[in-house]
């Protein structure tokens, strides 16, 4: 812009240079040029008159000339510094522009880098996921096969443990039956070896009084009928002591099985100590059982009773139903697998009543 000017005030002043030359020239070719003769002694003087209005009309002119020029001068700079305003504004409009496109390009490349950065995010979130997932599946395919291997080992050590059970009591059956069958062999034979004794006794006596006393006939009869009425007694003894032992063995029998073992263990110190133990126990059985209870409203004022079948270390081997509400029994029975195996005393007394125990369950 200011080389502008400077071209502009240069034309100005050559402009003004050529007006005040047409100036002076207008001036010459208006004087008046003409001729006065004097006539002084010795010498001849010659003048140029100009006239003063045409003088005035020519500066007038080149006034108005200089001032038109000056105005026109001073409309072209305006026209020139409205152009360069203009341009100014269009060029501070385009820079505007292009600084707002590069800020959109810039803004643009921007989204679009944290939009790739976005979808690499997404996608390795995903593939980690799906390692989650087939982690997670292979876990819980591995965790299934563990627990089924557990289930099926504790089911056989179980079935196991059952057998053994059956094994010792048909092997304790079988004791106790020998013992019977010997105890009774043995009753057999010492009651035909004192029949025998006594007999040959009897026969002792009888030879003798039959050689002592053959005279004495109806003494002998007498003794004889004696001695018959003792065999006769004595035999009626013997079948009296026979049922005696046999009641004895029967009372044996039903020692082992615990029915007069429980009888003889309350009438004492040690069956009270033992049953008071039993109840305590079945007591934590209840607690331990409740733990795991779930009962609802309906089964208010209901009652259950239950049979334990528990193996030496506490295992469960069966659990049943001896009489109560079917509802309330059935999540009693379910509460009792879930604890599976009970704590056991250390008391082996103990731990064989609590083997085969009832349990009562109220709401």
């Amino acid at each position: 812009m200011k080389k502008n000017e400077n071209t502009s005030y240069s034309g100005a002043t050559i402009i003004s240079v050529l007006l005040h030359a047409a100036l002076f020239g207008g001036l010459l070719w208006g004087a008046d040029f003409t001729k006065v003769s004097h006539q002084p002694a010795g010498q001849s003087i010659e003048a140029v008159v100009i006239d003063p209005s045409v003088v005035n009309e020519q500066a007038r002119k080149i006034r108005q000339q200089r001032d038109e020029a000056k105005r026109q001068e001073s409309d072209r700079l305006r026209r020139l510094e409205q152009q360069a305003d203009q341009l100014e504004k269009q060029r501070e409009q385009e820079e505007k522009r292009l600084r707002e496109l590069r800020a959109e390009k810039l803004a643009a490349e921007k989204e679009a880098r944290e939009a790739e950065t976005e979808r690499k995010r997404i996608s390795e979130a995903r593939k980690k996921e799906a390692e989650e997932q087939r982690k997670a599946k292979e876990a819980t395919r591995i965790a299934q096969e563990k627990s089924a291997a557990a289930e099926a080992e504790r089911q056989r050590k179980v079935a196991e443990q059952r057998k053994a059970e059956e094994a010792a009591k048909k092997a304790e059956a079988e004791r106790v039956r020998a013992e019977q069958e010997r105890k009774k062999a043995e009753a057999e034979r010492e009651r035909q070896l004192a029949e025998k004794k006594r007999a040959e006794e009897e026969a002792r006596k009888a030879e003798e009084t039959r050689k002592r006393k053959l005279a004495e006939q109806k003494k002998a009869e007498e003794a004889a009928r004696k001695a018959e009425a003792a065999r006769v007694e004595a035999e009626r003894k013997a079948e009296a002591a026979r049922k005696k032992q046999a009641e004895q063995e029967a009372a044996l029998n039903e020692l082992f099985s615990g029915l007069e073992s429980e009888s003889a263990n309350r009438g004492s110190a040690r069956g009270r100590q033992i049953a008071d133990e039993v109840a305590e126990w079945s007591g934590r059985f209840v607690g331990i059982i409740q733990q795991n209870w779930r009962v609802d409203q309906s089964m208010d004022g209901q009652k259950c009773r239950l049979n334990l079948k528990l193996a030496p270390d506490g295992l469960l081997i069966d659990v049943s139903t001896l009489s109560g509400s079917s509802a309330l029994c059935r999540s009693a029975i379910a509460s009792v697998q879930k604890v599976s195996k009970f704590p056991m005393p250390s008391d082996t007394d103990v731990v064989a009543k609590l083997r085969d125990l009832n349990l009562n369950f109220e709401r």
